[in-house]
C-alpha cells in the first residue's frame, strides 16, 4: 500500500536526517521545505510564502500518493490539527498514513542546531534562543492516541472538513 511519512518534531530532532533514510529505503518523494525556502527566496519564513510552498508540497504529496507514489513529508508538523488534517487527507486517497515523531531533550536539540550550522550554513536557517524557546513553547507533542493512530477528531469549530481547514491554513493547497 502507498504511504505517506510525516515526519514531527522540533528544529535539530533528526527529521530531516530520518527523511532522507525513510525516502531511501522505500523509494519515496521527499519533500522537505527548508529545501526550497532559501534557494527561492534566501530566507526560511519570507513572509508567508513558507505556508504558500507547505500547501503546494502537500497538494503534490497527495498527487504523488494517488499515483502510488510513496511520500515522506518533512515539515515538522508542530501542531495537533496540521497532523490531523493530513492524516486525514492521506486516508482519504486510500494510501497509509505513518507518524514519525522524533524527540528531541534541549541539549541535544541546541548542540545539533549548532553542528549543523557549523557544517552546512549554505543549508541551514539560522536559529536564536528566542526561535528554540518559541518552537518548544508552541509544538503539540502527540499523545499515545495520536502515535497509534487513534482519536482523530473532525477539524476545529467552523470549518466543513479537513480538506477546508488545509485550505485555510496553507493557502495554496486548494
Amino acid at each position: 500500500m502507498t504511504t505517506l511519512f510525516l515526519m514531527v518534531g522540533l528544529p535539530g530532532a533528526g527529521k530531516t536526517t530520518k527523511a532522507r533514510q525513510l525516502a531511501a529505503e522505500y523509494g519515496a518523494l521527499r519533500l522537505t521545505p527548508d529545501d526550497w525556502m532559501i534557494p527561492l527566496f534566501g530566507m526560511a519564513e519570507a513572509d508567508g510564502k513558507r505556508d504558500v510552498l507547505e500547501g503546494r508540497l502537500l497538494w503534490l504529496a497527495l498527487e504523488a500518493v494517488r499515483l502510488g507514489t510513496n511520500v515522506v513529508v518533512d515539515y515538522g508538523c508542530w501542531s495537533r490539527d496540521e497532523r490531523s488534517a493530513i492524516r486525514s487527507l492521506t486516508e482519504g486517497e486510500d494510501a497509509c498514513f505513518r507518524m514519525v515523531y522524533l524527540p528531541v531533550d534541549d541539549e541535544t536539540q541546541r548542540a545539533r542546531i549548532a553542528r549543523r550550522l557549523a557544517n552546512a550554513p549554505e543549508e541551514t536557517f539560522p536559529m536564536t534562543e528566542a526561535d528554540i524557546l518559541h518552537g518548544r513553547a508552541h509544538f503539540e507533542e502527540p499523545d499515545a492516541a495520536e502515535l497509534g493512530g487513534h482519536g482523530i477528531a473532525g477539524p476545529p469549530p467552523g470549518w466543513a472538513g479537513w480538506r477546508e481547514w488545509a485550505a485555510g491554513r496553507w493557502p495554496s493547497f486548494a
